[in-house]
């Protein structure tokens, strides 16, 4: 089946770091632009990134105010999988994290389109 495998969450305290790793299962990256989301309890999804790519060496990436500087989105297409490095997390960072599919960029806010979601990894920064 197509779909994403999230791994890489875990207890940090703030000011930690912590990767997340976003494996494609059924399905390979090809051009298609990845979007990492987060939902934390009692609150609606949000984009946190997303990465697409145009060409064999062109890529754009995108991110939410709150996590701009902090966060990096990358992708290695031989290794099939999409990663989000987090830096100097934050109590509010606090979330499930999912990544998901679509052609382009366009709505990554909210997760409008995307598909093929995966499990989640639970993130949790506490002090």
């Amino acid at each position: 089946q197509a779909q994403f495998v999230e791994s890489g969450g875990g207890l940090v305290q703030p000011g930690g770091s912590l990767r997340l790793s976003c494996a494609a299962s059924g399905f390979t990256l090809d051009y298609r632009a990845i979007g990492w989301f987060r939902q934390a309890p009692g609150k609606e999804r949000e984009g946190v990134s997303c990465i697409r790519q145009s060409g064999s060496y062109t890529y754009y990436t995108y991110y939410a105010d709150s996590v701009k500087g902090r966060f990096t989105i990358s992708r290695d297409n031989a290794k099939n999988t999409v990663y989000l490095q987090l830096d100097n997390l934050k109590v509010e960072d606090t979330a499930v994290y999912y990544c998901a599919t679509r052609r382009d960029c366009t709505g990554y806010g909210t997760g409008r389109d995307f598909g093929s979601w995966g499990q989640g990894t639970q993130v949790e920064v506490s002090s």
